[in-house]
């Protein structure tokens, strides 16, 4: 572990816990940096919606968003069984859980993934989500990063209670419906970016991202100016969405 990159992520994360900042790209900062530092292949975070029902709110990249949506559509697998008990699920080796996951196994490793860690998110007693980690080897977890991870969830946690009203139950549904209808923005914008520029929904994203970053913008906001047409394609390729940051923070 890179004790430097380590506190360099903690007060990142900690400059994002602001009154009005983007729940969106935090948490897919959340995903890289998990990537970055624990060792993992990908990682995502399944936060509850009002109503209780997980939905997905960030993927280190598509592929595991697509596999954190298996997940949900089947109800089955480990980030479900996380939430539900509110405790860790590690997994080192996920071809001897094909009887436990019958349906997610199978599209696991399908998918290149052999081992996963997910961590729950909570608020006091109550579990709010959870982070996900997937390792594309087999093989123990180890026993330095996990208490990482979980304090990385609860940083994260943290975040969705930013607010100034008193009722924090009242403003953390408030808080988390808000970023599911961002969600929704955000991968539409995503589709149309990708159709238009015949590149596939990762870059789309990226492009999205850098640009938001770069004019100080939400992604949310530019999401849906792009998708109701205020912002244009042209606008975005004429200021070089697709161009990285400088910080380097969209590496995922």
């Amino acid at each position: 572990m890179d004790e430097r990159l380590l506190a360099q992520t903690f007060v990142e994360l900690a400059d994002n816990l602001v009154a009005d900042f983007d729940l969106i790209d935090f948490l897919r900062l959340l995903t890289d940096r998990c990537v970055g530092m624990l060792g993992v292949s990908a990682a995502g975070v399944l936060l509850a919606d009002p109503q209780g029902s997980l939905r997905v709110m960030a993927a280190s990249d598509e592929q595991v968003r697509l596999l954190e949506l298996f997940q949900l559509q089947n109800d089955e697998g480990p980030c479900l069984e996380c939430y539900r008990t509110g405790t860790p699920v590690t997994v080192p080796d996920l071809a001897a859980e094909a009887e436990r996951w019958p349906r997610f196994v199978p599209v696991a490793r399908q998918c290149g993934f052999s081992a996963v860690q997910t961590v729950p998110m909570r608020l006091r007693d109550d579990v709010v989500g959870a982070l996900n980690l997937f390792r594309a080897e087999p093989g123990p977890f180890d026993a330095v990063d996990t208490p990482i991870a979980q304090a990385l969830a609860d940083v994260a946690t943290i975040s969705l209670l930013q607010q100034r009203s008193t009722d924090r139950s009242d403003a953390l549904n408030e808080q988390l419906q808000h970023a599911l209808n961002s969600r929704v923005l955000i991968e539409q914008a995503k589709g149309k970016l990708a159709e238009r520029r015949n590149i596939d929904m990762e870059q789309a994203f990226t492009a999205l991202r850098g640009y938001a970053r770069s004019h100080n913008r939400r992604l949310s906001d530019l999401a849906r100016a792009f998708v109701d047409g205020t912002e244009t394609l042209a606008d975005l390729e004429r200021d070089g969405a697709g161009a990285a940051p400088g910080s380097g923070s969209d590496a995922g």
